[in-house]
């Protein structure tokens, strides 16, 4: 009888595995206390003294509370960057869980606390046990949920100051395998536009409608005609959203306003069809609001570009990935996202990669109460500590082979 032979685990992932207990700890304790965008006071100074322990020199203030960790040994040239968010979201958590958020209206439901501690469990080690040689930067940054915290760090100097061969990020996602790690060469996630559009009207009383120049019968015309676009102006093959996400006009049954605001949520994965969608959005915005005899003004709330994975780069990862945790538990070439992610920022500046680490699909409720499975931005959310020493180690061993001894 031929038994199948067991791989034994990777050498780093078992010593990783061995310490978990530690940074499981220090997740919850970060879940805990949630902070949101540019508000992560007491988030950085926990990664900011654990990593001056280990014998990090730590740079504190860039992009407000950002801040870079930053470790050299023997005499090689390269450098490499791993980044980690740290914020939280305006949510208010319903898991139930004993490590649930403290404080009420804020929770990370994103498992950016996943990221954190994943990164400094893999600071931990490579101090400890780390054979390289050059530069490793460990970036933790703020305000990645819709505030730009990555272009904040940038515009302060980030890359000027901590050059970067190289730049990798890893997020969590539930609907995948816990553990798997999922990685894609190319365009990855969507561009994400938040657009406000103002309509400006005259308000009349409801009983006199020809008194008025009504915007809400405006907007309206603009919102059907948006959809439009997508379906008339944009190649079936590509990717393309145009999300009207509040109209927000008048307070009374009776009375018809003077003014309406349209929220748009404009998202691609093509930097030729992102530009599209914006002209096309201003021009059928005119058409219709001269139709009308309203005027209107449009302003973009938030941009992040489309993320795109450097093919060599992705490459690297994905063997670092197959060496960790062997080809059955890697997906090669996943599916790109349509969620936005402001790494892309990064990524336009410094060749990378961006990949995914499972959560959990529900096969295994063990974790939590299957809390694992459920998906980001939603109040019975969190991340699967099971992860966590797979993505350390992960990122300890991706620093080992990037900066190796052969520069």
């Amino acid at each position: 009888m031929n038994t199948p032979t067991v791989e034994p685990p990777h050498p780093t992932l078992a010593a990783l595995h061995a310490q978990a207990d530690d940074f499981v700890a220090l997740r919850r304790d970060i879940h805990q206390h949630p902070e949101l965008g540019y508000e992560e006071f007491r988030t950085a100074d926990l990664v900011a003294q654990r990593l001056e322990a280990w014998g990090y020199a730590v740079t504190r203030g860039l992009g407000g509370t950002g801040l870079v960790g930053q470790l050299k040994r023997g005499q090689g040239s390269k450098c490499l960057g791993l980044r980690a968010d740290m914020d939280a979201l305006p949510i208010h958590e319903a898991t139930g869980l004993p490590w649930a958020s403290t404080h009420a209206g804020r929770m990370h439901a994103c498992g950016h606390d996943g990221h954190t501690a994943m990164l400094l469990a893999a600071a931990r080690h490579i101090a400890e046990h780390g054979r390289f040689s050059g530069t490793l930067n460990l970036i933790f940054q703020p305000a990645e949920e819709g505030l730009g915290g990555a272009k904040a760090m940038m515009d302060d100097g980030l890359f000027e100051r901590f050059p970067c061969d190289a730049i990798f990020a890893m997020h969590n996602m539930p609907g995948h395998r816990q553990g798997q790690l999922l990685l894609r060469d190319g365009a990855t996630m969507a561009s994400s536009d938040g657009l406000t559009i103002t309509l400006t009207g005259k308000g009349s009383h409801g009983a006199m409608p020809h008194h008025s120049v009504d915007p809400v019968v405006a907007g309206s015309s603009i919102v059907l005609g948006l959809q439009s676009i997508v379906a008339r102006n944009v190649d079936p093959k590509a990717m393309a959203v145009i999300t009207v996400g509040a109209f927000q006009a008048g307070t009374a049954h009776n009375v018809i306003p003077g003014e309406a605001v349209l929220k748009l949520s404009v998202r691609a994965l093509d930097r030729g069809v992102r530009g599209t969608l914006r002209r096309r959005i201003e021009e059928l915005v005119d058409a219709q609001a001269r139709a009308f005899g309203v005027s209107w003004r449009m302003e973009q709330v938030t941009g992040y570009p489309v993320l795109v994975n450097t093919p060599a780069e992705t490459d690297f990862a994905r063997a670092v990935a197959v060496e960790l945790v062997g080809e059955p538990n890697v997906v090669p070439q996943t599916e790109p996202l349509s969620g936005s992610e402001d790494f892309a920022f990064m990524l336009e500046q410094v060749p990378g990669s961006y990949l995914l680490i499972g959560n959990g699909d529900g096969s295994d409720d063990a974790h939590n109460g299957g809390h694992g499975a459920c998906m980001v931005h939603h109040p019975g959310y969190d991340f699967n500590d099971a992860s966590l020493p797979i993505g350390a180690a992960y990122w300890a061993l991706l620093t080992e082979r990037f900066l190796s001894a052969a520069d």
